[in-house]
């Protein structure tokens, strides 16, 4: 982001209070955290429940911010600070709406390709792989961390440069109408769907309806050049595909597979026709002693990388988009013929089969990026996760802890036991499961769900903490798992005084709840 102050001041239709000393000065980043605010930024004051950031206006100038937006009017103190410094002060009816303005003006200065992701599982994860992948070969910029929201969306647009060739951006949502919304500024070129999930039931009443909000992303791709990149082993990929009419406003789809399970065969995805169903699929796929899918992948139907003619091709094909011009007779042919299938072997240093779709999604968009087959896969071996998603720590007491705290919704927790249970380890396997939140009126069924699965896992021991957590083990103990293995509990601390008498070393615990369960302290109670 290099924005002058006053296409800042123009943008959000702001009224100045105080006029900064050069109006041509530049605003490099944007942050409402007064903590973090570096020279050149500009500060948003959000209003908050705890906390406003009115407050700390004046922390943020002695920052260096070159301006500041504010929603109410600041003391003639810091209006003065304000001046010595030489910073704009801007008043507007909405901080946050400013900040989507801002990134709406943005995002008509880049030039290179914005990519976005939504799903109701591994969206962060699939958007850490897409930017790895896409590092390879591209300058990128990526939404931080989870920051997926209203906030996050516009901050990530904002985070790029002009020249940036890649932005990667990772929407979440919790109602219908959001996606749609976060599209409206972000236009993003390409969309990725990672899957259709139980997250947010509550709010939305069911799978087809969560599936019609995950594809505003879809609807919102530009037609004549748009790209999704669908789930083929998901059951409402055909319901996303039909229901944004990608044939008919000519998006191509691109479809990723990493079930294992008839994924070559194109005949599998009803929603496209065979003989032009370009794909990722994966198949021989194994688990290490860690618990890291190694696999097979295979791509078809991209253009060939490396060959001078294939570029050639797409430039024009990308023109035949933008500006209506008709291919020549050879670029029809080279483009329509038959495409070659690639493979390259694969080995994630992620936990969990689950994380193989991940994958085969970011494949999909780096060899659409035009990076070869087995450049993408070396970038897969490569990528890290996150702290709190499936992040093995050792423990002073011997033992292992799988931190998988950050959330939970009941794919994920299904998915998480069974990537813990493929872990090998000396001792035994102990699952710490809470509370999953945005569940609604199916909040029982989801949890009862959790512990059918955990029943059939070879669990040494489950432990449930919080109210709905209970669910779990009664389903667990219905399932047929010995009532003897299973305990739970309504306090953290209650988890720690079990453990702490149960575990020996060579034994691994997963810790997974929804975030607002806090289980992250239990992490650090085991660790310690």
């Amino acid at each position: 982001m290099r924005m002058s102050l006053k296409q800042i001041h123009e943008c959000t239709g702001a009224t100045t209070v105080v006029e900064p000393l050069d109006a041509r000065a530049l605003a490099t980043g944007v942050s409402w955290d007064s903590r973090d605010v570096a020279a050149g930024d500009v500060y948003l004051a959000l209003p908050g429940e705890r906390v406003d950031g009115h407050d700390f206006v004046a922390d943020a100038l002695n920052a260096h911010a070159v301006a500041v937006l504010v929603m109410q009017p600041l003391g003639a103190d810091v209006r003065l600070l304000a001046r010595e410094m030489g910073a704009a002060v801007f008043e507007v009816p909405d901080t946050a709406h400013a900040l989507t303005d801002m990134a709406r003006f943005w995002r008509t200065q880049l030039h290179g390709r914005v990519v976005a992701v939504t799903g109701s599982t591994g969206k962060t994860t699939t958007k850490n792989l897409v930017r790895d992948v896409a590092a390879a070969r591209y300058s990128v910029v990526a939404t931080q961390g989870n920051q997926n929201n209203e906030l996050g969306v516009p901050k990530t647009i904002l985070s790029a440069d002009v020249d940036t060739d890649v932005v990667v951006v990772e929407m979440g949502m919790r109602g219908s109408g959001q996606i749609a919304d976060l599209c409206s500024f972000v236009r993003p070129d390409w969309g990725v769907v990672v899957n259709v999930g139980e997250s947010h039931i509550e709010l939305l009443g069911s799978r087809e309806a969560i599936a019609r909000a995950k594809a505003e992303l879809l609807c919102a791709l530009p037609e004549g050049r748009g790209r999704a990149f669908v789930n083929g082993d998901d059951d409402f990929a055909a319901f996303m595909v039909d229901h944004a009419h990608l044939d008919v406003r000519c998006v191509e789809t691109v479809v990723f597979d990493g079930s294992g399970e008839s994924a070559g065969d194109p005949a599998k995805y009803s929603f496209m026709k065979p003989e032009v169903a370009t794909r990722v699929w994966a198949d021989d796929i194994t688990l290490d002693a860690q618990g890291r899918p190694v696999f097979t992948a295979h791509a078809w139907g991209f253009l060939p990388t490396g060959d001078p003619a294939a570029a050639d091709a797409q430039a024009s094909l990308e023109r035949s988009y933008v500006d209506g011009e008709d291919l020549s007779a050879d670029e029809e042919g080279y483009l329509n013929a038959e495409f070659q299938e690639e493979t390259a072997r694969c080995t994630l240093a992620l936990r969990g089969a689950h994380n193989v779709a991940n994958a085969c999604a970011a494949l999909a968009v780096g060899r659409s990026l035009g990076i070869p087959l087995k450049e993408c896969a070396a970038a897969l071996a490569a990528s890290l996760p996150e702290a709190g998603r499936m992040e093995v720590v050792a423990a002073r007491g011997g033992f292992s802890v799988v931190n998988d705290a950050y959330n939970a919704n009941p794919d994920s927790m299904k998915a998480s036991l069974a990537a813990f249970c493929a872990l090998a380890v000396p001792g035994r396997h102990v699952a710490v499961l809470g509370d999953m939140g945005e569940l609604g009126d199916y909040e029982q069924a989801c949890h009862e769900g959790v512990g059918r699965a955990a029943a059939r896992q070879p669990l040494d021991r489950l432990v449930c903490v919080g109210e709905r957590a209970r669910w779990i083990a009664a389903a667990a103990e219905a399932e047929g798992m010995d009532p003897d293995r299973i305990v739970a509990v309504d306090a953290l601390s209650e988890v720690i005084g079990d453990l702490d008498v149960f575990l020996e070393p060579g034994d691994a615990v997963l810790v997974k709840a929804s975030h607002f369960m806090g289980l992250d302290r239990v992490v650090e109670g085991l660790k310690n």
